[in-house]
């Protein structure tokens, strides 16, 4: 498996979280706190801070990434929807593992109101 951190949350949740889809490399989990009806997120089993660094794949893991966060759409029975990464603390990023956001469905808007409240 690749490199984990055993203090990163999202290194943990790849090892025993409740799977809605997983592949070789990548899994993805409903977000707990979601923005839409459908809000799930990809992780890869690398431990990689931030999308700044989406260099340390090879690039051939990084191209199955971006099929497995389509592949995941399509599994959730998507047809519509928004793929999204938060880079860097300004960028809204609050858990320090790569990770995309597929949204699908209508917007939360309460919640969404209150992210960008935070956020400001």
């Amino acid at each position: 498996m690749p490199s984990q951190r055993e203090e990163c949350l999202f290194c943990r949740l790849v090892l025993e979280g409740d799977h809605v889809h997983r592949a070789e490399g990548f899994v993805a989990i409903r977000d707990i706190h979601p923005m839409a009806e459908t809000h799930l997120l990809v992780l890869p089993e690398r431990h990689v801070d931030t999308f700044k660094d989406v260099a340390e794949f090879p690039d051939d893991e990084a191209a199955r990434m971006l099929r497995f966060v389509a592949d995941t759409a399509k599994v959730a029975g998507l047809d519509g929807y928004r793929v999204l990464v938060n880079v860097g603390p300004k960028g809204g990023q609050t858990i320090f593992h790569l990770h995309w956001h597929v949204l699908g469905g209508r917007p939360d808007a309460e919640r969404v109101v209150h992210a960008l409240q935070v956020g400001a």
